[in-house]
């Protein structure tokens, strides 16, 4: 379906606003593809553009909240000229938001577009009138392809790669099965091939991406694995690294950990939400684990690959988490020194079995707790950056200016892990791979120069 233009909506464009995650960003890459394709182009400066989308993330109330200010920031646009300019919004909150308040509350909106929206963005650019909606509210099916126009948004060198979409696996504290609906992975062939046309475009680092990038390959009847994949990535010809992010300590396996130990183009970098180590409070979260798998998975991971950096998050104050539960964890994170480690203070997720669950500490104990387990975590990781001091280590350059850059160790993902400042002998460039010495640290920082 081809755009119906006009030539100031040629001429004026979109200004996009994306939101949220990783995922979420590629879903806002496709609909730039596909508005790109169809003869719409972007606009960066929104005070020439003629639309005016934002992509919405609503994982958690303070991402929600992040939602309703740029919602109103695109409202405060559309006023200054609201015979000319239209205002649409996208993604995660529409399909959270199954009794359409959000809707209701911001009329100024021209459309609206739930998730399964993404691959429909034409047309909902096409009937951009008030209370339009687009998108099946109740069971979101959608996942794009190798053949999905996509317009990369990262660093040139790096892009997300998303595999999969949905969760099966219903976390009694998480939203997302509600949001994204059931796993739907792509074939491996959709996988490779898309992989080859980002390594062609100069991409030297394949973020694999999904919710659940482990349980890959379960809803398909054709044997797909994570492990299966990765394999027939790392036959791609070309220089590049892959990085795996969102797995689940659940769906780890003997063929996931064979493949691990081998495969020459996959970093020694895993990210395992963990949650919590209690039992009981494992349980009840509906992770499918206990504290001896978690364990022998973590084992695993460092017996297969001793350099492996581990990225883990963690809740605290959920319901039934009493003082000997948190002392447990807190225990366990001060024994595991993981090289990675974020923490959330719970909050109830609406429609979440959780969410009605007794016995929930306060707010202020959850986030007394969670600045706790980070005040051990500083400690942890300036103890690790102490231990680079005077050693070399692999950067990517993810900016430069002159002799300096800024970049990441490869065991760092962008934006969320540590950072390396540190300057050269000759003009860098972004996308650079870099041999750089040490020579001083922080707590979640490190400089120096190149070798």
């Amino acid at each position: 379906m081809k755009y119906r233009r006009s030539e100031r909506i040629t001429a004026q464009g979109v200004y996009l606003v994306s939101l949220g995650c990783p995922k979420n960003l590629v879903d806002s890459e496709v609909i730039a593809g596909l508005l790109v394709t169809n003869g719409i182009p972007l606009n960066f400066d929104k005070k020439s553009a003629a639309y005016y989308l934002i992509n919405t993330c609503a994982f958690l109330p303070g991402a929600r909240q992040e939602c309703c200010h740029a919602i109103e920031e695109g409202i405060r646009w559309k006023n200054k000229a609201p015979e000319v300019r239209k205002l649409i919004v996208a993604g995660c909150l529409i399909q959270q938001d199954k009794e359409r308040k959000i809707i209701r509350n911001y009329p100024e909106v021209d459309a609206w577009s739930g998730v399964d929206g993404v691959g429909d963005i034409i047309n909902t650019f096409e009937n951009a009138a008030n209370g339009y909606i687009t998108g099946n509210a109740e069971l979101p099916c959608y996942l794009y392809d190798e053949k999905t126009p996509r317009l990369q948004l990262t660093l040139p060198h790096t892009a997300y790669l998303k595999i999969a979409d949905g969760c099966n696996n219903c976390c009694s504290y998480c939203s997302i099965p509600l949001i994204r609906g059931r796993l739907r992975s792509r074939s491996i062939e959709s996988v490779l091939q898309e992989a080859r046309n980002l390594i062609a475009a100069g991409v030297k680092e394949l973020i694999l991406i999904a919710q659940d990038v482990t349980a890959y390959g379960a809803d398909r009847s054709d044997g797909a694995t994570l492990a299966g994949l990765l394999h027939e990535l790392d036959k791609l010809e070309g220089e590049f690294f892959l990085r795996l992010l969102y797995t689940h300590p659940a769906h780890y396996t003997e063929e996931f950990f064979a493949e691990y130990k081998v495969n020459k183009h996959l970093l020694p970098y895993l990210d395992i939400p963990l949650q919590h180590i209690n039992d009981r409070i494992l349980s009840k979260m509906g992770r499918k684990v206990n504290r001896a798998r978690i364990e022998e998975v973590l084992h695993n991971i460092r017996t297969a690959r001793p350099e492996s950096i581990i990225r883990t998050t963690f809740i605290t104050g959920l319901p039934g988490e009493g003082d000997a539960e948190f002392a447990e964890l807190e225990e366990f994170i001060q024994a595991q020194k993981f090289s990675r480690l974020g923490v959330f203070s719970y909050s109830p997720e609406p429609g979440t079995p959780a969410a009605g669950f007794p016995d929930r500490p306060d707010l202020a104990t959850a986030e007394a707790r969670a600045e706790k387990l980070m005040q051990i975590q500083q400690t942890i990781s300036l103890e690790l950056n102490q231990q680079l001091l005077g050693k070399t280590v692999t950067v990517i350059c993810d900016q430069a200016d002159g002799r300096n850059g800024i970049g990441r160790t490869l065991g760092d993902a962008p934006e969320i892990d540590n950072t390396v400042y540190f300057t050269g002998n000759r003009r860098l460039q972004p996308g650079e791979i870099c041999q750089v010495c040490i020579t001083e640290v922080k707590t979640f920082d490190l400089y120096g120069k190149v070798c």
